[in-house]
């Protein structure tokens, strides 16, 4: 298993897979380090859920998922202090 996110410190190293769960709604992978620690990462910060199909027909168009930027436009409405949100005006 690689971690392949851009900005994480761990970009590019290759660690021992251990298994791939969810925990709290959240779709991890668990992997030992160099000193055999078991650790965890989003499965989409590495190579062990395959490609994101948006990241492939985007092609490098979009670098942002509709449903990431209704999220956003969310938590900033929430640090805010402003009642609804982006998700309330989608029909």
């Amino acid at each position: 298993m690689t971690v392949t996110h851009p900005f994480h410190p761990w970009h590019g190293r290759s660690y021992e897979f251990v298994v791939r769960r969810k925990n709290w709604g959240e779709d991890r992978v668990y992997f030992r380090d160099e000193a055999g620690e078991v650790l965890s990462a989003p499965t989409g910060w590495t190579d062990a859920g395959g490609e994101d199909p948006f990241v492939i027909l985007a092609a490098g168009r979009s670098p942002f998922r509709t449903e990431d930027l209704l999220a956003l436009a969310d938590l900033i409405d929430h640090l805010d202090g402003r009642s609804g949100g982006a998700q309330e005006m989608t029909p």
